[in-house]
């Protein structure tokens, strides 16, 4: 991730002395109280000040998150046998390509966010922007591999083990679970017997958010909580927004 541009008339990206940007902002603090209307304006002008300020060379601000509870989508499983994958569409050929997909939604659903809250805040298009480009988003999931996988028109349906495992179940566009019996044995969907449920690692991931811009390296747990809270429900709510309803994130 770049370090941030310039932002004209708005941030000083060059500024690393905290002290003297403290006085800065001491000083706009106190032009603020002559009213309310020039506390807003004073507030927002602090803002846009600090929204291209970056932390002292070297130094930058993590937090570490989780997501549990979501379904599988095809897209999110993988597998490297080119006929599985043929009957497929959008199944990963591996298991970077998995984490790939899934760190594209996750990244575009928090850009989403913040750039919501910013324009809220009414920054400017160009503060907004240059403090998500002092953003870094990283991504740790565990796809599942689907050695072989059989679609399942439904949730009742029977179906032949075979010598391949994972042997994945897929339902519409989800893997639901794995059939779990010996080779020539049926697994039943209806009634649960040789089926085993997608173990909980393949249906977590784990993020680390990074920044480098003042204001976002300061902000509290629960800030960063409101923010990952709204970042499930956009997944919720994007194409593979089914898969999401009943994620839940927490951030550590």
């Amino acid at each position: 991730m770049q370090q941030s541009r310039r932002c004209k008339n708005f941030c000083y990206s060059d500024v690393t002395d905290i002290s003297i940007l403290g006085s800065r902002i001491e000083s706009l603090t106190s032009m603020a109280r002559l009213s309310t209307s020039s506390l807003m304006i004073s507030t927002l002008t602090i803002t846009a000040l600090l929204g291209c300020g970056v932390l002292p060379p070297g130094r930058m601000r993590s937090r570490n998150f989780s997501v549990t509870g979501f379904n599988l989508p095809v897209n999110m499983v993988y597998s490297t046998v080119a006929s599985v994958r043929a009957r497929f569409s959008g199944m990963a050929a591996g298991k970077d390509a998995a984490q790939a997909f899934l760190s594209r939604l996750v990244m575009q659903a928090v850009l989403n966010v913040l750039e919501q809250q910013g324009r809220s805040a009414l920054l400017p298009d160009a503060v907004i922007f240059n403090i998500l480009e002092q953003l870094m988003i990283q991504i740790n999931y565990d796809a599942l591999e689907c050695k072989e996988a059989t679609a399942a028109p439904t949730r009742n349906m029977m179906t032949e083990a075979v010598m391949m495992k994972p042997h994945c179940i897929i339902v519409g566009s989800t893997v639901t679970a794995l059939c779990d019996a010996m080779t020539g044995r049926m697994c039943n969907l209806g009634t649960g017997d040789m089926i085993a449920a997608i173990p909980d690692n393949h249906k977590t991931f784990l993020g680390t958010l990074t920044t480098t811009n003042v204001i976002m390296a300061n902000w509290s747990k629960e800030m960063w909580q409101s923010v990952l809270n709204r970042t499930v429900r956009m997944l919720a709510s994007e194409p593979f927004g089914s898969h999401f309803f009943s994620a839940v994130g927490t951030i550590s």
